[in-house]
C-alpha cells in the first residue's frame, strides 16, 4: 500500500509514544504528514530515544497515565483522533515477575480505559492494539504460531497480553462493531533497533557492556527468538491500520508480524553477530544463578499478513544487526540522532517500493 498518500493529514493518537517502538512510530507518522497526538508517561530510561529524537516543539505530546481513565478520556476527546495506535504498556517479562499487579493494571486496565475513551470520543474509526508474540500457549514443538492458535502465557507479562487479546475480542463484539469502529490486534516480538535502552533486553545490555569494555551476561543463551528490526513490525502496523480504516469489516481481527524465517537465531548467535559487527572482543558469558523462566522457542507464521494486506519483512538478520549497530555507533559518536533515525526510516521506505 502507498503509505504517504493515506497518512497525510490523518489525526492519529499514539499511546506509549515515549517508548522505544512508540518513538519510532511517532517519527514515521510525522514524516508521512500525519497530525500526531501522543499520550504516555515520561521515559523511564536515560538516555531515551524520545529525548534523543527531539525537539518535539509544538507537538501534541501529553504526560498521562492510561490507568487514569478520566484524564485519558479528556485527552482523547480533546484531540478527536480518527485512528489510534495503542502501544502503552508494561512490556518487560522480568519486571512483570517483580510487579505483577502493575503489569496487569497497565496492560489490561489501561487497554479497557483506552477502548472506553475511543468509544466515548465519537471521532475514532480505527483502533490497533499492539500485543506480543508471547500471547500464545507454549507448545515446545518449534512450529511457528498462527493467529488461530491457543492463547496462553505463563509469566505475568505474557499472560496479561493474552488477556488483552481476549478483552479486544469482547469489546469488538460487544461495543466496537455496533459503533462502527474497527478494532484489531497486532502481534510481534523480539524487536531490536537503535534507541532501545530498556532493562533486561539483549541489545541494550550488550551496548552497555561494550561501552564499559565488559562481556555481556546471557540468562538463556540457547533460547531461540525471531529477531526483527523495529521498522518491520511498524510497517505492518501502519499497513494494517490503513487496511482496517479502508476496508471496514473485511479485515482480520489479528495479524502476526514476524521476521523472515531465516532471521530466527539463538540468543548467543545474535550476541556473537552483534559483537562481531561492533568489533568488541569481550563476547558473552552465561549468567550465574537462577532466573525466571522464559519460553525456549518463539517463532511466528506471518502468512496471513502477506495474503490479506500484502505485508512482508524486508530485512534479513545481517542487515537487521547492521542497522542496529550503526545506530548505536552513531549515538556514541555524538551524531544528531533525530536526523539519523529519520534517515533509517527513509532508507527503509525505499525497500517498500
Amino acid at each position: 500500500m502507498e503509505l504517504k498518500a493515506f497518512w497525510k493529514g490523518r489525526r492519529v493518537l499514539v499511546t506509549g509514544h515515549t517508548g522505544f517502538k512508540g518513538t519510532w512510530l511517532t517519527l514515521w507518522l510525522e514524516r508521512l504528514g500525519a497530525e500526531v497526538c501522543g499520550i504516555a508517561l515520561d521515559p523511564d530510561q536515560a538516555p531515551s530515544l524520545y529525548a534523543l529524537a527531539g525537539p518535539w516543539v509544538g507537538r501534541r505530546h501529553h504526560r498521562a497515565d492510561i490507568c487514569d481513565a478520566q484524564q485519558l478520556a479528556r485527552r482523547v476527546e480533546a484531540f478527536a483522533p480518527e485512528i489510534v495506535f495503542h502501544l502503552a504498556a508494561q512490556p518487560l517479562v522480568r519486571r512483570s515477575y517483580r510487579l505483577p499487579a502493575e503489569t496487569y493494571a497497565a496492560n489490561v486496565t489501561g487497554t479497557i480505559n483506552l477502548l472506553d475513551a475511543a468509544l466515548a470520543a465519537g471521532s475514532v474509526k480505527t483502533v490497533l492494539v499492539v500485543t506480543t508474540d508471547k500471547v500464545y500457549a507454549e507448545t515446545g514443538t518449534g512450529v511457528p504460531y498462527r493467529e488461530g492458535d491457543t492463547l496462553g502465557g505463563k509469566d505475568p507479562y505474557s499472560n496479561s497480553k493474552a488477556c488483552v487479546e481476549l478483552l479486544c475480542r469482547s469489546y469488538r463484539a460487544s461495543f466496537m462493531d455496533g459503533a462502527g469502529i474497527g478494532l484489531a490486534t497486532a502481534r510481534s516480538g523480539n524487536v531490536i533497533g537503535g534507541g532501545d535502552w530498556s532493562e533486561d533486553r539483549l541489545v541494550p545490555d550488550m551496548v552497555r557492556a561494550f561501552c564499559a569494555g565488559e562481556a555481556v551476561s546471557l540468562r538463556y543463551p540457547d533460547a531461540t527468538r525471531p529477531w526483527q528490526h523495529v521498522l518491520e513490525p511498524l510497517s505492518g502496523y501502519l499497513t494494517f491500520a490503513q487496511a482496517l480504516h479502508e476496508r471496514g469489516g473485511t479485515h482480520p481481527d489479528t495479524l502476526n508480524f514476524g521476521p523472515d524465517p531465516n532471521n530466527v537465531a539463538t540468543v548467543s548467535q545474535l550476541a556473537e553477530e552483534l559483537a562481531r559487527i561492533w568489533d568488541a572482543g569481550h563476547g558473552w558469558r552465561r549468567a550465574e544463578g537462577a532466573h525466571p523462566p522464559e519460553a525456549a522457542q518463539l517463532t511466528l507464521d506471518s502468512t496471513l499478513a502477506a495474503t490479506t494486506i500484502g505485508w512482508r519483512p524486508r530485512l534479513d538478520l545481517r542487515r537487521t544487526v547492521d542497522w542496529t549497530c550503526a545506530w548505536y555507533k552513531a549515538w556514541r559518536a555524538g551524531a544528531d540522532m533525530r536526523a539519523f533515525t529519520l534517515g533509517q526510516i527513509s532508507e527503509y521506505e525505499g525497500l517498500l517500493a
